[in-house]
């Protein structure tokens, strides 16, 4: 284990994806939502990510409902997206921030396999429909190449690396 020790909070953030290159709206939230924090304390260190799928240079959120889940997951099917992860490390006034990229290749999946993983999994609260440790994502996918744990939810090599040099 990293034995870091942490608190989550929440806050209500502003999370709109301004016109840039996807690779750069991840990190480019993260310090967003970094700066909109407030009440850090000077012991403290905050640290806030953004993560999105990108394919074909177009970004891929969190569906609105199964049937745009649906559709997010055809398009998937058998080709390579990307996922990337923005994070943001601070404290007091000093901010640094990385993002790390993930190219995650999907087998072909079928209409049917598409709609029971709509239905056994909650694929609307995740960026591409899917989670890489349920159904599709552990059934589906032919190669990564990068970090799992970006995919999973947060690049941990690259976010313990960070930490030491902050």
């Amino acid at each position: 284990m990293s034995g870091l020790e942490f608190e989550q909070r929440k806050y209500p953030f502003r999370e709109e994806p301004p016109a840039l290159d996807p690779i750069d709206v991840p990190e480019f939230l993260a310090r967003d939502k970094s700066i909109q924090v407030n009440d850090l304390q000077d012991d403290e260190v905050l640290l806030t990510a953004d993560t999105l799928v990108s394919l074909d240079g177009r970004i891929i959120g969190k569906p609105g409902d199964k049937a745009e889940a649906y559709t997010i997951l055809e398009r998937l099917s058998g080709r390579t997206h990307e996922v990337i992860t923005g994070v943001a490390l601070r404290r007091s006034e000093n901010l640094k921030s990385f993002r790390t990229k993930t190219e995650v290749s999907f087998d072909t999946i079928s209409p049917n396999e598409i709609k029971e993983y709509i239905e056994r999994f909650n694929p609307l609260d995740k960026a591409g429909a899917y989670g890489i440790q349920e159904g599709i994502g552990l059934t589906h996918i032919g190669r990564i190449n990068g970090c799992f744990f970006n995919v999973m939810g947060l690049p941990m090599r690259d976010l313990f690396r960070a930490l030491k040099e902050f």
